[in-house]
């Protein structure tokens, strides 16, 4: 199966503001949906990173950071339809997997655990999550640990460990 384009990929993102936030009253509000506008700069800076522009995606990652106050490396990898609520603090790391219809509340930490602790240019250093996984508020999932599919992550919560399906 062919990988979606990225425009296409934007406007999922899009329609998943639609659907998921019940705040948000039409299309034209949810284009001004502050965790759509990170997502969208993510994915424009994840295709030239994966076209071997780091530059040019690290520029539009610090542009996204200084628009939503999100923070998304454009190595990651982020599935389709991904909704982030409100956005602000979210952070997710380089080697980050994020499947398709997840949820991210604002605060959420997709990170490593340190250079250190996970041992620097040894393969992944940060989370893989499934899909349909919902991640609440503050959370931080650290490390390179799983969260299967369909997965329910606490507000506040500490993930150190891999999270087993429901």
């Amino acid at each position: 199966m062919p990988r979606p384009s990225t425009l296409r990929l934007i406007r999922e993102d899009l329609h998943a503001v639609l659907a998921r936030d019940p705040s948000c009253a039409g299309r034209r509000e949810a284009l001004l949906h502050p965790g759509w506008q990170g997502l969208a700069l993510y994915r424009l800076a994840h295709r030239r990173h994966v076209r071997g522009h780091r530059l040019r995606a690290a520029l539009l990652t610090r542009l996204a950071r200084l628009l939503t106050g999100m923070e998304i490396h454009a190595g990651a990898r982020i599935g389709r339809r991904a909704f982030i609520d409100h956005g602000f603090g979210v952070v997710i790391g380089e080697t980050a997997v994020v499947g398709a219809d997840v949820t991210l509340y604002h605060g959420v930490t997709l990170g490593s655990r340190g250079w250190l602790r996970d041992g620097a240019g040894q393969g992944r250093r940060h989370p893989v999550v499934g899909d349909r996984v919902v991640i609440g508020t503050g959370a931080s999932v650290l490390g390179p640990v799983t969260v299967a599919d369909g997965c329910r992550v606490a507000a506040h919560a500490l993930v150190l460990r891999d999270l087993t399906a429901p």
